[in-house]
């Protein structure tokens, strides 16, 4: 039960990512690249000055540096929804991440495809889409969305298989590494066909980077990853479903969306909850039996 927990706090972290991304003033890729700078001078001093933890094959690393990639452009397409729409859009576009489990796990894994697991990424579709009504305006935010979502279904995938063979705070050093120095090295090419006024932040934008970097990173994805060793994979993406809710309630408070909670929203609310509670439930028999 306290994986659970774990998980649970971890999605309510992750609701505050979209409120961050959208009060910092650079765009997408300079946001995630010092987001993963941060984050790994921060895991740097844990991980190789206080913990002294002992240093593993190059090989090993390089295993963990791929799945970060995974995660680093993950984000770089969310926070490009939401700096292309709205924290409501890539907050509801990242909910596709259990759909795209339940259809790229099997494939992954050579294994048929579970008629319940994709059941239940449906239902919560669909609460998805009662919560928010996609705007054609916004197009491209939501392509973005939905490719974040399914690079989010990837990496919740593949790390899932490295969990349980390093320690989380040297899986997290090391995915956070691996990013700043893979973006580092596309940023150029990036800022070229996207340019920028300024490359440095502001005074502002370096608080809510360390924000960022210490409770939406460093926090949220230790807990993520001790929920990964006793949890499943596609619960873990079915569960991340309730991120859009606190996301876009904290965007009506902080922002005033012009969104609207209507009848609709409490309808797909509690479709979303309950397709989560359903797969809990299911997960915990299963364990039982």
């Amino acid at each position: 039960m306290r994986h659970y927990l774990l998980l649970h706090v971890a999605v309510l972290i992750a609701g505050f990512t979209g409120i961050l991304g959208k009060v910092i003033t650079l765009n997408e890729g300079l946001l995630v690249w010092y987001r993963v700078l941060f984050a790994s001078i921060l895991l740097f001093f844990i991980v190789k000055v206080i913990l002294k933890k002992s240093r593993i094959h190059f090989r090993e690393i390089i295993e963990i540096v791929k799945v970060g990639l995974l995660l680093t452009l993950h984000w770089v397409f969310f926070y490009g929804s939401i700096k292309y729409s709205n924290v409501s859009i890539g907050v509801v576009c990242y909910g596709l991440c259990g759909f795209f489990t339940s259809i790229f796990k099997p494939l992954i894994d050579k294994k048929k495809i579970r008629f319940t697991e994709l059941m239940l990424s449906i239902l919560s579709v669909l609460g998805i889409g009662l919560i928010f009504h996609f705007d054609a305006a916004y197009r491209t935010g939501i392509v973005l969305g939905v490719i974040s979502a399914a690079l989010g279904a990837l990496y919740t995938i593949f790390n899932a298989r490295i969990v349980r063979k390093y320690d989380n705070l040297t899986i997290n050093y090391y995915q956070m590494l691996g990013g700043t120095v893979g973006l580092g090295v596309l940023l150029p090419f990036y800022l070229h066909f996207f340019p920028v006024e300024r490359f440095l932040p502001a005074m502002n934008d370096i608080f809510y980077l360390s924000l960022l970097a210490l409770f939406c990173t460093v926090g949220l994805y230790f807990a993520l990853v001790e929920a990964m060793k006793k949890i499943p994979v596609f619960t873990i993406n079915l569960s991340f479903n309730l991120e859009p809710i606190y996301s876009i309630l904290l965007a009506f408070l902080f922002f005033n969306e012009s969104k609207e909670v209507n009848f609709s929203f409490y309808i797909g609310l509690a479709i979303i909850v309950i397709s989560v509670v359903l797969q809990t439930f299911m997960s915990l028999k299963s364990k039982e039996g």
